[in-house]
């Protein structure tokens, strides 16, 4: 199994923790593991996007031009990333804020409103956690268990009270990430 990600989207949106998150479960599920950050001069609202792989096997590179999945949050993000998706591939995304949706019909592509979700809950912080709850969903790849463990190392320890609220965070993305249709066929 090899799993070849692309998160995107601004600076300040968790991005980047998405994908430790990811590459820290994958660990310890003792996979091989790349985790590939890129972003701009800014430190909020400029882009950002990283590159996660993770496989049984182990990764001759961490420098991919296509994706078995790509998790879009912002139009700029849409516009680079969404052809970069392997034909059979997923796209997940968060239509909040984006134009221009996807029109692929040969991958698979799931919506979720994970910042309406993350406002809804009272904190916007555990955006990317509703995000990455409705990619396990898709994509059970790793164990929600090691997930949860992933997040204790990757927070800082004076954040660990916050991990309740980001466990149902995970949760409420696994509840509501739904196929996405285009012209009323569904794709998922």
């Amino acid at each position: 199994m090899t799993e070849e990600i692309i998160i995107a989207g601004f600076g300040g949106q968790g991005v980047l923790s998405m994908g430790k998150i990811l590459a820290y479960s994958g660990i310890m599920q003792d996979q091989e593991v790349s985790w590939m950050p890129s972003y701009g001069p800014e430190m909020r609202g400029g882009t950002a996007n990283v590159t996660v792989i993770l496989s049984n096997d182990r990764i001759s590179s961490p420098y991919l031009k296509v994706f078995d999945t790509a998790i879009i949050l912002n139009q700029q993000s849409m516009d680079k990333f969404e052809h970069s998706v392997k034909p059979g591939g997923y796209l997940i995304y968060d239509p909040n804020g984006i134009i221009q949706h996807p029109t692929r019909t040969d991958i698979y592509i799931f919506s979720i409103e994970g910042s309406k979700i993350a406002a809804e809950m009272g904190n916007k912080k555990i955006f990317n956690m509703v995000i990455l709850g409705g990619f396990l969903k898709v994509k059970p790849i790793v164990k929600l268990e090691n997930v949860i463990d992933g997040l204790k190392k990757s927070l800082s320890e004076r954040y660990h009270y916050l991990i309740p609220k980001n466990e149902e965070a995970l949760h409420k993305g696994i509840e509501s990430i739904v196929p996405y249709k285009i012209n009323n066929k569904v794709f998922s």
